[in-house]
């Protein structure tokens, strides 16, 4: 076992890890390892495979982004996951603490654009849409845990929609407050069935430390 992967769950087909806070998702110019070798990696030792070892990447976290991510082990299996997700058949929920003041419920609607470094809101002529369901779960002085419910899965949508909000991300140093910490945004369940399987399939992590440490939840 790789001491660096959490595996929460393998097969032929899938395999679903932990991805840690500040861990590239996909090789990138810094040439820091990322998740997808470490996938290969732990693949290729644990089943002694030659070669290399096909490893589908369906979805992305933003590198300071911890939580569940879910791997193709078959291009069969990659191509029937990005069709649950494109279909939005795939749950994919966040908790995150953001600063301000929010309604205890909300549905979050914006158009996003895409730039170099940052994405803006937009028109509906220049932008994707973008849409997010939210719940807050418990709140401390001027911070918020919050439930995400990721409807679309646009380029920095949940930071940049609460940040739009003025409820910025604690320690979103892009589009929030330059505090230098932490970000607290963290991909907790994955849902979906299984791409070969008639199984539905379910994981949840809760983060624990840091910034979490101050609230008490069971989202």
């Amino acid at each position: 076992m790789n001491s660096k992967l959490n595996v929460l769950y393998e097969d032929n087909h899938i395999i679903v890890v932990e991805k840690k806070p500040n861990v590239l998702c996909q090789s990138d110019y810094t040439k820091d390892l990322d998740l997808l070798t470490m996938v290969k990696n732990y693949i290729k030792n644990e089943y002694h495979k030659p070669g290399n070892v096909y490893i589908g990447l369906v979805h992305r976290l933003d590198r300071p982004v911890g939580g569940i991510m879910v791997f193709a082990r078959t291009s069969k299996a990659a191509s029937r996951l990005s069709k649950l997700i494109q279909e939005h058949e795939m749950t994919k929920e966040y908790l995150l603490v953001c600063y301000g003041d929010l309604p205890k419920k909300g549905i979050m609607e914006d158009y996003i654009l895409k730039e170099e470094e940052k994405s803006i809101i937009t028109t509906k002529d220049k932008g994707k849409y973008a849409k997010l369901e939210y719940e807050v779960l418990d709140k401390k002085d001027n911070l918020n845990l919050v439930k995400v419910n990721l409807i679309t899965g646009r380029h920095h949508q949940i930071r940049l929609q609460f940040a739009h909000r003025n409820c910025p991300l604690y320690g979103d140093q892009l589009y929030g407050k330059n505090d230098k910490k932490q970000i607290a945004l963290f991909a907790y369940h994955l849902k979906f069935k299984h791409p070969v399987k008639d199984e539905i399939m379910e994981f949840k992590i809760y983060p624990k430390t840091g910034v979490w440490e101050l609230f008490k939840y069971e989202a």
